[in-house]
């Protein structure tokens, strides 16, 4: 089993004994979610860290987005539970970058590979997708890329 699955598994068991419904729900949900992606697929197999970590980042992306998507409808409280789980997730991922150091490995990697233009944004992004990883979102590097490009 992976290290980061059991983790995620003995501190779900903390969290049932200490009865915190806001953890104990949030790491069933995602340990629901990493058991389906184990046996999605021809064959059951056991998840890597690298792929439990890929769970976790989804399904704190869907609690981020529920949050947004319950706030634009008004409904403040469904939008706090969301963002309460979603903080309950980042627990277990990696830090995100700063703007700031986003901002020079974007820069870097335009002038690395050349790009200029907004038509050159997927060039850039397969330069910095590996080096940034988990630690910043896609539309994050994305919205960093095209304003660079822009400007």
């Amino acid at each position: 089993m992976s290290t980061l699955k059991s983790r995620l598994q003995s501190d779900l068991t903390a969290a049932i004994r200490s009865r915190d419904e806001l953890v104990s729900s949030t790491l069933r949900l995602t340990l629901t979610a990493i058991t389906n992606e184990e046996v999605a697929g021809k064959t059951a197999r056991e998840l890597s860290d690298d792929e439990v970590l890929k769970v976790i980042v989804r399904e704190a992306k869907k609690r981020r987005e529920a949050a947004e998507a319950f706030a634009n409808g008004g409904r403040t409280e469904s939008a706090a539970r969301e963002r309460a789980e979603g903080e309950v997730l980042a627990a277990y991922l990696p830090a995100q970058l700063s703007d700031d150091d986003l901002r020079a490995i974007v820069a870097d990697a335009i002038a690395q590979s050349g790009a200029a233009g907004p038509q050159a944004m997927g060039q850039v992004m397969k330069v910095v997708r590996p080096k940034v990883g988990d630690r910043a979102e896609g539309g994050r590097i994305a919205a960093e890329i095209k304003s660079q490009l822009a400007g």
